[in-house]
């Protein structure tokens, strides 16, 4: 049987992020041969995923960034089964690295992340790696991908909450201009973009609970579907990210407010995710 060091142990811990234990347990089964006791501890990943898959991961964090040139941005969410993971530093870094392979890969989807190369070995595979490393259950849930003449990141403390907004524009001022409605994305969760893309569905649902409202009120039958309709401009004034007031000056809407930066600039799109 070949004689396991503390450094050998540390050295595959340093390549697999395993615990110091399991990394001994794996070398002293592997006779000492690093390549098989790797495979041992992916095979233990795959069996606590197997065993944990039925579990609710609603903890986790959310991280958006972008490109160096501002040019392009992405947004993902992983999650994990609880707080204390959520909250470790090295699953921060590992979600961070997720997010910057998606990046550099110009992926959009979750399925495409997955395909990505993560250290010689697929983003999928170190998935179920981390998930013998942890314990519990870890998945990557959401993952969107921008593009424009300036991508904003927003990471609200705490990776809860994150958001992403394209401009049409460039520069210092448009960047600033663009952190603002980042935080202001993040903050008040805007269903959509603008009015033209509320769903189909959430409209018909506010309208009907406006004639509802306007019924219980007392209003006339023949008023219900005019009282509806000024209602819902309402909620497409506090819905919708350039409609809604500027939470830095409420006396301008957000499509103001970037007009006053530079004529014409708006955002072309956004994307706001969070934990709960």
């Amino acid at each position: 049987m070949a004689k396991i060091t503390a450094s050998d142990v540390n050295k595959l811990r340093q390549q697999t992020g395993a615990g110091m234990m399991d990394c001994k347990k794996a070398l002293v089964e592997a006779d000492g041969d690093f390549e098989k006791a790797i495979e041992i501890l992916r095979k233990k990943g795959q069996k606590v995923a197997a065993k944990r898959g039925d579990n609710e991961a609603a903890e986790g964090l959310v991280v958006s960034l972008t490109s160096d040139d501002n040019a392009a941005g992405v947004i993902l969410k992983v999650n994990c089964e609880t707080d204390f993971v959520a909250k470790n530093q090295d699953f921060h870094d590992f979600v961070s690295k997720l997010a910057g392979i998606a990046l550099a890969n110009g992926v959009s989807t979750i399925d495409d992340l997955k395909k990505q190369d993560f250290d010689g070995i697929t983003v999928e595979e170190k998935l179920v790696e981390q998930i013998g490393k942890i314990g519990e259950k870890i998945e990557a849930t959401e993952l969107a991908l921008l593009n424009g003449g300036s991508v904003v990141a927003y990471n609200h403390p705490g990776n809860q909450v994150a958001s992403l907004v394209a401009l049409n524009g460039e520069g210092e001022e448009v960047q600033s201009a663009g952190r603002d409605v980042a935080m202001q994305a993040a903050a008040m969760a805007p269903v959509s973009l603008n009015r033209d893309e509320v769903p189909q569905d959430v409209i018909e649902k506010e309208l009907e609970i406006g004639k509802d409202q306007a019924r219980q009120e007392g209003k006339p039958e023949a008023m219900l579907e005019k009282i509806a309709t000024g209602r819902l401009n309402k909620f497409y004034k506090e819905n919708t990210l350039l409609e809604q007031a500027f939470i830095k000056d409420n006396k301008q809407d957000v499509k103001g407010y970037l007009n006053s930066v530079e004529k014409g600039l708006t955002v072309t799109a956004f994307k706001r995710f969070a934990l709960k």
